[in-house]
């Protein structure tokens, strides 16, 4: 059965909108801070609280395999709804940095019923280019990450809360349509019974693991990067001070650009195969981490900003790849629980890296901090390539 050429672009916009709930506290950062005197250091909190929610959501979606016995659409609407609430409730004036982290916490909670749950429903739509399909739909998410950037540079005018009402709407808009116009896909098959082992199971499989190992390499590098990219535009000003940057602008630009390369790639696999084209996508991300420092020192600010947005695409290029690798190597009724858990892993592991580059930004001079960045794409290739012999090619 061939899927109606609508439904991609629907999942595309839902995911999008949905997604952009993500960093809506990372957007208004500088305004919270001021609102509700909270410490400069907020900024790996808020993001952490995030990931901690998404993480806890995964678990607990990954464990009663949600997502595999019931109908994806309905769980995503759900999610889309509540995180859309809990994600408004940061404009009360009454907030403090608990009540936000909370909130930021149970928005994260929430998003674990968009992200994984709508790349499980474009697997049951697309058997074949699977890894074209997801490369769409992770470059929603990018720019749905990025968009919070956006719209406060477009709303500039209007208060903070314009963006975080923003956002909140997008999601509902965007649950409303993945309810009403994607019905459950061809290729799903629900699960009859809830596996509380599915999750940990799954591991067994050597492939399914090696995919799953290089995920969490990527993951290390990837939302410590979007979280710290306003911190190191403003640190390239400070030993710079000649520089003036337009920082939500950027922001936005250097994440956004990424979807670009999340589709680039997805084309790219029908000529390199899926695995080459996320170990290089690996070892670029690899080499931005390194050569940091040097670029810090550049007194060309064109230079800084293109090496950046090069960084960008690169960083997370191989997100849908890996996604496509971990979907190919585990049985239909169980995944939905695969790609949530092995979500649920990544991002517990991006809380490790935030927050080791918020203890260090202090510490050490900012500008070397990234190269720790790359220890992630290192072992991440490493497990990619793990018992090479097999020569195992997607």
């Amino acid at each position: 059965m061939k899927p109606s050429k609508f439904i991609l672009p629907i999942i595309v916009i839902s995911q999008f909108c949905c997604t952009s709930l993500w960093f809506a506290g990372n957007g208004v950062m500088s305004d919270l801070i001021v609102n509700f005197n909270l410490e400069t250091s907020a900024l790996g909190h808020l993001t952490s609280a995030v990931q901690f929610g998404f993480i806890l959501g995964t678990l607990v979606f990954a464990i009663f395999t949600i997502a595999d016995r019931f109908s994806p659409s309905k769980v995503f609407f759900t999610c889309a709804l509540l995180g859309s609430l809990f994600n408004a409730g940061v404009i009360w004036d009454g907030n403090s940095l608990t009540s936000i982290l909370s909130l930021r916490f149970i928005t994260g909670f929430f998003l674990a019923g968009i992200y994984p749950v709508g790349m499980k429903i474009a697997t049951d739509y697309y058997e074949k280019g699977l890894g074209k399909s997801l490369s769409f739909l992770v470059g929603a998410l990018v720019i749905g990450t990025a968009f919070p950037h956006l719209a406060k540079e477009m709303t500039g005018t209007f208060p903070w809360k314009s963006v975080i009402i923003l956002t909140s709407s997008l999601a509902i808009i965007g649950g409303l349509l993945m309810l009403i116009m994607v019905p459950d896909g061809p290729y799903r098959k629900s699960a009859n019974k809830m596996d509380l082992s599915a999750c940990f199971d799954v591991f067994r499989n050597r492939k399914f693991r090696s995919a799953s190992f290089g995920y969490f390499g990527h993951m290390w590098e990837l939302y410590a990067f979007w979280a710290f990219i306003p911190v190191i535009l403003k640190t390239y000003t400070i030993q710079h001070p000649d520089v003036v940057f337009n920082i939500p602008l950027l922001s936005f630009s250097i994440i956004a650009i990424g979807g670009l390369a999340c589709v680039i790639g997805g084309y790219l696999v029908s000529i390199a195969g899926t695995k080459r084209i996320a170990a290089i996508s690996l070892i670029l991300s690899c080499t931005c981490c390194l050569l940091s420092p040097l670029l810090f020192m550049s007194e060309s600010e064109s230079l800084f900003i293109a090496f950046l947005l090069f960084w960008g695409m690169v960083v997370i290029a191989d997100s849908p790849l890996f996604s496509t690798l971990v979907a190919q190597n585990v049985s239909a009724e169980i995944k939905g629980t695969a790609l949530t858990i092995v979500n649920s892993i990544g991002f517990f592991i991006t809380i490790i890296s935030i927050q080791l580059l918020n203890f260090l930004q202090d510490l050490v001079n900012p500008a070397y901090i990234y190269t720790l960045l790359a220890i992630g794409p290192i072992l991440g290739l490493i497990a990619l390539y793990e018992k090479k012999k097999s020569n195992e090619q997607s």
